[in-house]
């Protein structure tokens, strides 16, 4: 088996990182497991620190010049066997089973540890960014905000999007542009940290917002949330919130963005649409992001067994407001 992602390797390592191009879907090195072996499969260039800073002892090191690729590949043949399955298959390599893409997402008692940890460092630096705010700022400031907030909290900026006043009605991907923040803005992290995804979003506000998009996009958050339990399908999920969204008389609305799902080690391991077959259980992590015009909504949540939800994101002291007996986030108030 050989694992060639980001996100793969992670799990594997117990949260390692092969990522040095951070927008790299695969890295400057791979797991390969046999019937008797683990391997690290990496060249000069990353052996050492990868042994030293990224990989759990236990593994064996195959390192190759980096001239020479394909003394990495005699290495496989020699010890990999006939039969070779991989995340991302090539040559005559099969795909991994789908069982073992199940079974990533049901998280280990000691990665939901690692994931309290990020979510915490993510919430802190989405406040700290939004703290710093200021109506004047252009998006890009508030972007490059929000990634200095991470890096230096040890989180890789997976994604930051931010939009002011101007735009965040019209675009639910906003880019960061030049244009000014005015009278509101929108930020939105996915922070990757030991090998997991904290997903979030948060608003700022200077002077008086109207709360009303806000309070319905809650709405139908809390359908999804209710419904996040142990047997239930993305399928079932995507049905109920779209429920919510006609009941709010804008059923045109879920088609305008996606609304989430499961979570983990990709920013959405599935995203939640009327086939989707995923069935949720115990310790999965789900990432829900219903929006409207000018309103949006996201924490990441770990789901334990007996259905109840755990919000990594949600820091204590970010002013929030009860819905359906869960915290959730209010605007900031700028300055």
């Amino acid at each position: 088996m050989r694992l060639r992602g980001t996100d793969w390797f992670a799990w594997a390592t117990a949260g390692g990182s092969n990522a040095v191009l951070l927008a790299a879907e695969t890295g400057i090195a791979e797991v390969l497991v046999t019937a008797t072996d683990a391997w690290i499969l990496t060249d000069r260039i990353e052996a050492e620190r990868l042994a030293a800073e990224e990989v759990p002892t236990g593994y064996r090191f195959a390192v190759s010049e980096w001239a020479e690729p394909h003394q990495r590949e005699r290495h496989v043949a020699q010890v990999g066997g006939k039969r070779i399955l991989s995340d991302r298959p090539r040559g005559e390599e099969g795909a991994l089973p789908q069982a073992l893409w199940q079974a990533r997402t049901v998280l280990l008692p000691e990665e939901i540890d690692r994931y309290r940890r990020v979510g915490q460092r993510s919430g802190e630096a989405m406040a700290e960014a939004l703290a710093a705010a200021r109506p004047e700022w252009s998006e890009l400031r508030l972007a490059a905000e929000g990634a200095r907030s991470r890096w230096a909290r040890g989180l890789e900026p997976a994604l930051v999007l931010a939009a002011g006043a101007e735009r965040l009605a019209h675009f639910r991907h906003p880019r960061p542009t030049a244009a000014s923040l005015g009278a509101q803005a929108m930020l939105v992290f996915c922070a990757r940290g030991d090998g997991l995804y904290a997903n979030l979003t948060r608003f700022v506000t200077f002077g008086d917002g109207d709360p009303q998009p806000h309070d319905r996009v809650r709405e139908v958050e809390a359908a999804l949330l209710d419904a996040s339990r142990p047997g239930r399908s993305l399928a079932e999920l995507y049905a109920l919130a779209a429920d919510a969204y006609t009941r709010l008389g804008c059923p045109d609305e879920i088609r305008a963005h996606h609304q989430g799902g499961t979570t983990g080690y990709l920013a959405r391991e599935q995203i939640a649409t009327p086939d989707a077959d995923t069935v949720l259980t115990g310790s999965m992590a789900v990432a829900w992001n219903p929006s409207l015009p000018g309103a949006k909504v996201e924490d990441t949540f770990v789901l334990a067994p007996d259905g109840t939800l755990e919000n990594l994101t949600l820091i204590p002291d970010w002013p929030s407001t009860v819905v359906h007996g869960r915290a959730r986030p209010l605007p900031w108030t700028g300055r």
